[in-house]
């Protein structure tokens, strides 16, 4: 095998990162042009992850023990839900804490948002039964996952030379994925030399208290909330997995700023900590949807330093 193939991928991401922003101050006009090397890993694993999902999903439900081996799916939907709802409450009192104001541009922009809850959920069931072309084209998720667990459940009673091709197949795109997470240092400091070079410290300078609410935000959730909860479930030292996560998940999500993106990632990390396939290749790409606690960090801190900059009480 290749030495690049074998060397820690964290260390080559930090190295990564440290080159993206010495080319960004150094040459900043190459910098912008290395951004295409990210633009390329981020849609890499875009149009990997929807594919890898629905073969790994089919194949891990297909080939699950007949006997009723459990899911254990229950329990991580509370935890996203608890998760999530922690992160915005933690939002909420950073905001109040130390209220910001943004540096408002008026725009033209027009944005539609749902009309109220029965919108969100007719869209949702409009993409459980969307097209199964389409979901993987389009990374729909939601559809994603009910075809490939309406496949797997099917499968599971076909004959076990169909379930063998199936098993090949997802350790195939599992490869495949495995060779593109290879080239996350490559990608990552091209993400980093555009950002710096295109943005700029003024910039940065402008929204420190801003940025300082919402990555403490983040960090407190990563570093106390997130923890503690593996803790109250497990009774063990949560630090070790929570370290691991942030160094090999948290780097690659921060800079790609993409869920879906992630998922390859995460599910990379779950078949290496041994977990059981037929729950992460699940939990995992529900997780990208709906255990949003960046999101809910992001949109809360963000709304409510626009509510004091116009003064709204």
């Amino acid at each position: 095998a290749m030495p690049f193939l074998q060397a820690s991928l964290v260390k080559q991401i930090l190295v990564a990162l440290i080159l993206g922003i010495a080319v960004a101050y150094v040459a900043p006009d190459l910098a912008v042009k290395f951004g295409f090397l990210g633009t390329v890993f981020v849609t890499a694993l875009k149009a990997v992850a929807p594919v890898l999902v629905f073969v790994l999903v089919m194949s891990s439900i297909a080939n699950q023990n007949l006997s009723g081996e459990s899911l254990h799916i229950k329990p991580i939907l509370v935890l996203y839900l608890v998760s999530t709802f922690s992160a915005a409450i933690v939002a909420v009192a950073a905001s109040f804490m130390f209220p910001t104001k943004l540096i408002l541009h008026a725009t033209d922009a027009m944005t539609t948002t749902p009309g109220g809850i029965t919108e969100v959920l007719g869209n949702v069931i409009l993409n459980v039964v969307d097209n199964p072309v389409h979901a993987i084209a389009s990374g729909n998720y939601i559809g994603i996952l009910a075809w490939a667990i309406a496949m797997g459940v099917v499968l599971r009673h076909g004959t076990a030379a169909t379930r063998e091709v199936l098993n090949d197949a997802a350790k195939g795109v599992e490869f495949v994925v495995r060779l593109v997470i290879r080239f996350a240092p490559v990608g990552i400091f091209g993400l980093v030399s555009n950002t710096f070079a295109t943005t700029g410290v003024e910039v940065f300078a402008g929204y420190a208290q801003l940025l300082a609410v919402l990555l403490g935000s983040m960090f407190f959730v990563a570093l106390v909330i997130n923890p503690f909860l593996v803790w109250f479930c497990t009774h063990q030292n949560p630090f070790p997995d929570t370290f691991l996560t942030l160094r090999e998940s948290g780097v690659s999500a921060f800079f790609t700023r993409s869920s879906a993106a992630n998922i390859p990632v995460n599910l990379e990390i779950c078949r290496r900590l041994g977990l059981p396939e037929s729950t992460y290749s699940i939990s995992i790409p529900v997780g990208a949807n709906i255990n949003m606690a960046g999101a809910a960090i992001t949109i809360t801190v963000l709304t409510l330093s626009a509510a004091y900059s116009l003064n709204v009480p």
